[in-house]
């Protein structure tokens, strides 16, 4: 007899947690608010912008100042008068 008492106190706790996380999750769901759409296309469109500026950057870097350095360097070591 004790032991369903204990049961059924332990079935109505998990039974009242269970309760309570499916309110929260459904509250979560219905919601209002959160990001909207504007805010994400803003952040998308710095990324983009930002990257491109990096890429560009890279690109004039390696052309005008590494690639040929490295040409000068290596063309040097082949060409040692010894």
């Amino acid at each position: 007899m004790k032991e369903r008492k204990n049961m059924k106190k332990f079935m109505n706790k998990i039974n009242n947690k269970i309760n309570g996380i499916c309110s929260k999750a459904n509250n979560a769901m219905c919601s209002k608010k959160g990001e909207g759409y504007i805010d994400t296309g803003v952040k998308i469109i710095v990324g983009v912008v930002v990257g491109g500026i990096i890429l560009a950057g890279l690109y004039a870097l390696f052309n005008d100042v590494i690639l040929p350095n490295m040409n000068t360097e290596i063309n040097g070591m082949f060409n040692y008068a010894g």
